[in-house]
């Protein structure tokens, strides 16, 4: 059968999801997704789903051609719970491991969006995290913008043409966007951050051989954690 085997995470909200895709479109393959809205962390479901989703494909580790896992931005200690994850496989595994940008994935929810898309997570301190993209003729996005992290007042003031609101962070603000006729807003359920999408992007990140080193992978926090804010104010008051 062809095209790439990959076995996506992703962990980046409290909806995590695991998927084991095969190819690219137009041959692309779903062969098995497990999505749990957590009421709990990731690290107690985390590996069961991914055994659900191998036995229920019928896919044992030397099938695989890599591993891919959402790497951020998104919740910190989600982040480093699928990051983690993801390592250990791979290096059990040997196969490569793919980080593919969270926000990247998500606009994968609107692939044929005709004009500008803007992807948001909600980033809590009434903050989001915000990257803007133009999708492709071949339904991948193209970033316009780096991931970064703002209040949504302040990026509602940054528009300047339609756009689709994509993502939790656009539900989360939706009373914020009512009212506004430049600003489209993607359905709820097409909202949540996918593995599977996650798996669409890796497999051309192997195909351009941009595979991470496990041995330093790092998630893309965009903010600074909890832990280092609180340590540069102790340093600055000696």
């Amino acid at each position: 059968m062809a095209g790439h085997l990959i076995l996506s995470l992703e962990t980046a909200t409290g909806c995590g999801s695991v998927s084991l895709t095969r190819g690219a479109p137009p041959g692309f393959q779903l062969l098995a997704e497990c999505s749990i809205q957590q009421e709990i962390t990731h690290s107690r479901r985390l590996l069961g789903s991914v055994a659900w989703a191998m036995q229920a494909a019928g896919v044992v580790w030397q099938d695989l051609d890599a591993v891919a896992v959402s790497n951020g931005p998104g919740s910190f200690t989600g982040l480093r719970i699928g990051l983690a994850a993801a390592k250990a496989i791979a290096m059990a595994s040997g196969k490569p491991l793919l980080g593919v940008p969270t926000l990247d994935a998500l606009a994968m929810s609107c692939p044929w969006a005709p004009g500008l898309v803007c992807c948001l997570l909600d980033a809590r301190k009434q903050e989001v995290y915000a990257a803007f993209y133009r999708m492709e003729e071949n339904g991948l996005p193209k970033p316009v913008s780096r991931p970064v992290v703002l209040p949504p007042a302040r990026l509602l003031d940054s528009f300047r043409e339609p756009v689709l609101l994509v993502g939790p962070g656009a539900i989360a603000y939706r009373e914020l966007w009512t009212g506004r006729n430049e600003i489209t807003l993607l359905p709820d359920h097409l909202a949540q951050p996918r593995a599977m999408h996650v798996g669409l992007m890796a497999v051309h990140l192997l195909a351009a051989g941009r595979v991470l080193d496990p041995a330093v992978a790092a998630p893309l926090y965009v903010r600074e954690s909890e832990a280092e804010i609180n340590l540069q104010q102790m340093r600055q008051h000696g």
